[in-house]
């Protein structure tokens, strides 16, 4: 069992806090951009802050896209972090025109709701279908900051959702790929719990 977690470096995100929480949970954080090393991790965290557009241009920039998707193809545990939930999708309407990941069908649609955008704050998990790192965090509050969600076609992959307004995604799963919309790394002790499954998780 290795003792290191991969955090995907592609020029934008919240590495710090990200690298400081995988740390809190006995585990050495290995910040990188280097294709090699991602290719060869046993688990990979894809974080993200910022706009769907401009990940994808560095996503390219650094020739990433192939590597990330080997590596979920490979069956090894990947947890994508916000912004790193909302590029596994085809698309989304920050960005029209750019393509995601297209890992999951579906597409990352504006939050329409009558209340205040960004979605930002605590807000409660409700959990819909099981998942190996949100198995502690139903009924558990933890930190949104967020002006668009995933929509996906299969919605049997929503493993939680929270309501603003409306129902809207809060993580996704399918077998080896794991993702949030929320931000682990600033939930308190419900985030650094997620993050402890997710080091313990083995498949």
């Amino acid at each position: 069992m290795s003792d290191k977690i991969v955090i995907v470096d592609y020029g934008m995100g919240n590495l710090h806090s990200v690298s400081k929480a995988v740390a809190a949970v006995g585990v050495e954080p290995v910040v990188t951009s280097d294709k090699k090393i991602i290719a060869a991790a046993e688990k990979i965290i894809l974080p993200g802050v910022g706009a769907f557009g401009d990940c994808m241009a560095n996503m390219e920039r650094f020739d990433l896209v192939p590597v990330i998707k080997n590596v979920m193809d490979s069956g090894r545990p990947f947890l994508g972090i916000c912004l790193g939930l909302q590029i596994l999708f085809e698309g989304s309407d920050e960005a029209p025109g750019v393509k995601g990941f297209g890992y999951f069908k579906g597409y990352v649609k504006y939050l329409a709701v009558n209340e205040k955008i960004p979605h930002m704050g605590w807000y409660q998990l409700i959990l819909k279908s099981p998942s190996p790192i949100m198995k502690d965090a139903g009924g558990e509050y933890v930190y949104f900051v967020h002006s668009y969600h995933a929509e996906p076609e299969d919605e049997s992959i929503i493993t939680s959702v929270c309501n603003y307004g409306k129902e809207i995604t809060a993580s996704i799963g399918r077998n080896n790929v794991q993702a949030v919309q929320f931000h682990p790394e600033k939930s308190s002790r419900t985030g650094l719990a997620i993050l402890k499954s997710f080091k313990e998780w083995w498949l």
